[in-house]
């Protein structure tokens, strides 16, 4: 077994809330910084900058993850991860669909820039990626699940656009293999008001959108594999599912 330090809560320059520094390669650079392992890139309702993470990552010796923070229908943030990037990139599609478009405002609500390998912007986002989709929390868990994913609630521990905020408890059904907190220190007393989260697993992770919050080594899985990315990846998929 061995223990690797991850943060699987980053968002990048195409989140409109993402710093412009918040680019691919100044991502994995700050992993590299951090001595992370294993990091998430999770924008707002897309994956589209997941590709050229993965090969800054790659470069940088960080085990990158395709990932999406989610908006359901109810303002809730799930964190949506996948083992394979193409996997992830299907997923983006179904949910492009599932979106309402409503033009974004840079003035308000900050860039959307879709980047390659290089920190070039080869695309914009033209309409807001952080408004609610029309996927319901009852919907989202089967769904990704088809495009071979896993998700749960994001930093459950907030009050913004947390599952617990919202709904007011934290629920039975859907089923959700773990729970995210932003602050681990908190994760006793919500187990504490909530009996269904003391035999709840959980992920703490930053919710980056600056370099500065992207953790540091403090927290990680201990997994058994080969060091083969590809067989890290799987066995942190097969731990997340078996939380």
């Amino acid at each position: 077994m061995k223990e690797y330090y991850y943060d699987l809560h980053i968002h990048s320059c195409l989140s409109p809330c993402g710093d412009d520094d918040m680019t691919p390669n100044n991502i994995a650079g700050m992993g590299v910084v951090a001595k992370l392992d294993i990091m998430a890139l999770t924008d707002h309702n897309t994956c589209r900058n997941c590709p050229a993470f993965f090969k800054t990552a790659e470069a940088n010796g960080i085990i990158p993850v395709a990932g999406m923070e989610l908006t359901t229908a109810e303002d809730i943030h799930l964190v949506c991860l996948f083992e394979k990037l193409e996997d992830a990139m299907k997923f983006d599609d179904a949910v492009n669909e599932k979106r309402i478009p409503f033009r974004n405002r840079v003035d308000i609500f900050g860039q959307q820039m879709i980047m390659n390998e290089n920190d070039e912007v080869i695309g914009i986002e033209e309409n807001l990626l952080s408004n609610a989709t029309t996927i319901t929390i009852d919907e989202a868990p089967s769904l990704v699940e088809s495009f071979s994913g896993i998700c749960y609630p994001a930093h459950i521990d907030r009050e913004a656009n947390g599952i617990v905020a919202t709904l007011g408890v934290f629920p039975e059904f859907p089923f959700f293999p773990c729970a995210e907190y932003h602050d681990g220190d908190k994760r006793p007393e919500y187990e504490k008001r909530f009996e269904l989260l003391k035999a709840k697993p959980f992920v703490v992770s930053s919710d980056a959108h600056y370099l500065w919050d992207i953790s540091g080594r403090l927290n990680c899985f201990e997994l058994e594999c080969s060091e083969n990315p590809e067989d890290i990846r799987k066995a942190l998929f097969e731990r997340l599912k078996s939380l």
